[in-house]
């Protein structure tokens, strides 16, 4: 596949001689049916610059193009900083900042992180419809994925299905664990859909979270945690059912302010393919400042109960 951002390209070698353009399309450049159908509806899918027929045979040297027109922004542009950690043809990945929403809510509608990034995309001259891969709420800090085009929100989506995303968290949390390294595999859903609040129940859905303690503090740990499904609030919620909910997390536990005036919650890390190389991409950030004073804090409050 070729190196433009909204046109994906197959040029046929012998090994594919005899496929059909359908056998091309599905098998080889893993296009999903409802994109194909898309694509067809819009005659943009193209060989050799001309539209042929689904069952046509491909000979040596053909060239397939697929062209995924720009769809409008659903945002308006606002001048708000980010930081942006990683970005090619396909993803953008920004580190959000804590007590900022990630897109327009009736709640919050502007200031939000699809906001900047429409801004953003506007001053290097892009276009493209904002695809959230993931979200985190708005008092959460770290890593947001966003597609630049169909396929790679196909793709990114295809492999978290298949459980190929890592998605790296760190956490401070009240109490010291007895266990060090454990696995949490609880359910997780609502028993009021009205209800924002999220709890471990017999009827919810499949929710596990690993955890690992990297730092034992006063009567807190840094927890690095690994998720293995994406339930909204899952990490809050396994860390409260198991007694140990998130320093600051005003819903799922006590909030303090004299500590942090939110959830102590960073992603932190993502691992992931990249959707048209294939290549394997790591992509972390640092530890916001908040969360650094208030592990500085409980550390130097430890070491004065130790002396």
């Amino acid at each position: 596949m070729n190196e433009v951002t909204n046109t994906l390209t197959f040029r046929v070698e012998k090994d594919y001689v005899g496929l059909s353009l359908k056998e091309i399309l599905y098998d080889q450049m893993k296009l999903s049916s409802r994109l194909i159908r898309k694509l067809k509806t819009k005659k943009n899918i193209l060989v050799n610059g001309n539209k042929i027929p689904f069952h046509a045979i491909l000979r040596n040297g053909d060239v397939v193009q697929v062209i995924m027109e720009e769809e409008p922004n659903q945002f308006e542009p606002e001048p708000i900083s980010i930081e942006v950690v990683y970005e090619d043809l396909d993803l953008l990945i920004v580190n959000k900042k804590p007590g900022i929403v990630v897109h327009p809510t009736k709640g919050h509608p502007t200031g939000t992180m699809a906001n900047a990034i429409v801004y953003y995309m506007q001053e290097k001259k892009e276009h493209f419809k904002i695809r959230f891969i993931n979200r985190l709420d708005r008092d959460t800090s770290g890593l947001i994925m966003i597609a630049k085009n169909p396929f790679a929100q196909q793709e990114i989506s295809k492999q978290m299905q298949a459980n190929k995303v890592q998605k790296m968290y760190v956490a401070v949390v009240d109490g010291n664990l007895k266990e060090r390294k454990a696995t949490i595999n609880a359910p997780i859903g609502r028993r009021e859909p009205e209800n924002i609040k999220r709890e471990v129940f017999q009827g919810g859905q499949e929710s596990i979270t690993h955890y690992e303690v990297i730092d034992k503090l006063k009567n807190a740990s840094v927890v690095k945690l690994k998720l293995e499904t994406g339930r909204t609030h899952q990490i809050r919620v396994h860390m409260s059912y198991i007694g140990h909910p998130l320093i600051g997390d005003e819903l799922y536990g006590v909030a303090n302010t004299d500590l942090i005036d939110r959830q102590a919650l960073h992603a932190q890390s993502l691992i992931f393919y990249q959707p048209r190389t294939n290549q394997k991409i790591e992509v972390n950030s640092s530890i916001p400042e908040d969360m650094e004073k208030l592990i500085k804090k409980l550390k130097n409050d430890c070491k004065n109960i130790d002396k």
